[in-house]
């Protein structure tokens, strides 16, 4: 079958590799259609994933077709794979984390991911993708980490908003604050990313990180935000976003970076912030994305700004990874 490999940092190609052999008891084939890139993918290619070992099929964000009748799933269901594999038995498991397993297996990350022909995956990990198209199966993963964040905030509708970081992590975070009726606004370093977000999904409450706290803070009466989501990915923007919560707010880590974080003690307890890590998503996630794109609340067309197959993408992830302030979503077409 085909597959798409990172053999090293900055070297990627479509291979020829063996089919899967037969999925084991509780486990289904799945035939891939489409596959959306990622920063992960990005940082893989680029050699900055402090996880992960070469070579590697990478691939996450996925939607397929059930290849044969087996664990309760029929030949030919459409369905999203939930890429987070966990072991089912470990204390954050039984406590149902399976989103931060101790032993978690990313597919595309610590095991080979999607970007192939054809995979096989435990069966608890398929969400049905009926009613939905293909393309826009391949959404759902992405944004069910921003819908698994503002689900762990406990944010409501009466709460102004910031979200650190518009790529499609934190647009994602975006979009499901503002379907809870929460006032957003967005914060990132490049100005073509927020006019690109703001032109496709009507953000108008924007801010450079050129502008500077002070002229950001003006938008909150200088109280700061009930709740603050950084999903940069950036240590020093991390603690930067700490100095952007209200009083009695909440701060969200969704982004993850190797470094340290750090923030003033005496700052953090006199707000009484509370401050939570955001990490990956479940499947009452999954189900919620599913729901909001069945309805019509999110258009996944408006996500998708790049488009490639499986034989194109070894010659465009290089220029996607070069400068993403264009890039909303880049969608590999596998199988039409």
């Amino acid at each position: 079958m085909r597959a798409i490999v990172v053999q090293e940092p900055g070297s990627i190609a479509l291979v020829d590799r063996p089919d899967p052999a037969e999925p084991d008891a509780g486990w289904v084939a799945v035939d891939i259609t489409h596959a959306g890139i990622c920063g992960t993918d990005y940082h893989i290619f680029e050699g900055k994933h402090p996880f992960l070992q070469y070579p590697r099929v990478i691939g996450h964000e996925l939607s397929g077709i059930v290849a044969a009748d087996a664990s309760g799933w029929s030949r030919g269901a459409r369905v999203v794979i939930n890429p987070y594999v966990a072991c089912g038995t470990c204390h954050a498991c039984l406590r149902g984390k399976p989103n931060c397993c101790m032993r978690i297996g990313v597919l595309g990350v610590h095991r080979d991911g999607g970007l192939c022909d054809r995979i096989n995956v435990p069966a608890i990990n398929l969400i049905s993708a009926d009613g939905l198209e293909q393309p826009e199966a391949a959404t759902v993963e992405f944004l069910a980490i921003g819908a698994h964040a503002i689900r762990r905030s406990g944010m409501g509708p009466s709460d102004h908003v910031l979200v650190v970081g518009a790529g499609p992590i934190g647009l994602g975070a975006a979009l499901f604050a503002r379907l809870r009726g929460a006032r957003v606004d967005l914060l990132d370093a490049s100005p073509e990313r927020l006019q690109l977000v703001s032109e496709r999904f009507g953000f108008e409450a924007t801010h450079t990180v050129a502008e500077g706290p002070e002229a950001l803070m003006a938008a909150t009466d200088g109280n700061g935000f009930d709740v603050v989501f950084d999903a940069t990915g950036s240590a020093a923007a991390m603690q930067t976003s700490f100095g952007y919560v209200a009083h009695g707010g909440t701060c969200v880590l969704v982004g993850v970076t190797p470094a340290d974080v750090t923030f003033n003690d005496a700052e953090f307890h006199k707000r009484e912030m509370s401050l939570f890590g955001s990490r990956n998503a479940t499947s009452e996630d999954f189900e919620t994305v599913v729901a909001a794109l069945k309805s019509g609340a999110i258009d996944y067309r408006r996500l998708i700004t790049h488009t490639t197959n499986l034989e194109g993408l070894p010659g465009s992830i290089a220029a996607w990874a070069a400068d993403r302030s264009h890039v909303i979503k880049a969608m590999v077409t596998v199988a039409p």
